[in-house]
């Protein structure tokens, strides 16, 4: 019976502390919403961010897109070669990455690079009270620090997205057209009259954005309340990267059931 009592205690303290950092996470986005025109107009903070966010993640995102689309487009070929329709490969390559694997997958590598170094960068610079300094020195940390971050990431987000499907693209061309054989006109244009510009491109735009909404708002919250020691700062990476990952396959159900739903 003390057993039964002592797991409920510690379910209930959980999920008390898991309410609690939720809406102070909320408050904090908030802030950051709010001290973001001070950051916006020193436009040299939000790009130098891209730059870290974006231009550096360009090679993992490249490399990760051409092979996923290679193994898209093996195991489509094998798949479709059974039921004749082999021709159909462009469409099966272009409908998931534009769909689903691009944005998912550019968001779980976005998070595990981008975020992470964030979040060390940030709770570094608490441990170390560079945040309790600019305070002091009238500076406003969430304006000077977190926003740039927070905006760097999403705006990069969606332009990973869209290159690590354009690589995938490119990855199921080669393996089914060089590699394979499947004739290069009825790859493209099978390709081109079954993606629909508003139902899959924008759709799989909004899901990066939210995304990068996602993983960004939890990399620098956990940044920022992290505890300022080094055992802190590492488990604070650890809970962006698992709960940036947790976040992203949630918000691609909840977000899939309402775009696809009608179709």
């Amino acid at each position: 019976m003390n057993g039964l009592l002592a797991a409920l205690r510690r379910i209930g303290a959980m999920t008390v502390d898991g309410v609690w950092r939720l809406g102070f996470a909320m408050r904090f986005l908030a802030a950051v919403l709010m001290y973001s025109g001070q950051s916006l107009r020193r436009m040299q903070l939000t790009m130098r961010e891209l730059y870290f966010s974006g231009v550096l993640s360009l090679l993992i995102i490249v490399v990760s897109g051409l092979f996923v689309g290679l193994v898209l487009g093996l195991q489509g070929y094998e798949t479709l070669q059974r039921y004749g329709s082999s021709e159909a490969l462009g469409v099966l390559v272009a409908l998931s990455l534009t769909r689903e694997l691009g944005p998912v997958v550019a968001g779980l590598l976005f998070a595990s690079r981008a975020g992470s170094a964030v979040t060390a960068e940030i709770g570094l610079m608490k441990a170390t009270e560079q945040l309790k300094a600019m305070d002091m020195m009238a500076v406003n940390p969430i304006a000077r620090v977190v926003a740039p971050r927070f905006w760097g990431g999403v705006l990069s987000m969606p332009l990973l997205a869209a290159i690590f499907s354009a690589m995938g693209v490119f990855g199921g061309w080669l393996i089914g057209v060089v590699v394979i054989g499947v004739d290069d006109g009825a790859f493209w244009s099978q390709m081109q009259a079954a993606v629909d510009f508003r139902y899959d491109v924008m759709n799989g735009v909004i899901k990066s954005v939210v995304f990068g909404a996602a993983v960004s708002l939890i990399a620098v919250f956990e940044g920022y309340d992290c505890s300022p020691t080094a055992e802190g700062v590492s488990r604070a990476i650890t809970r962006t990267v698992v709960t940036s990952a947790l976040a992203i396959l949630a918000l691609d159900f909840v977000l899939t059931s309402f775009m696809f739903r009608g179709q």
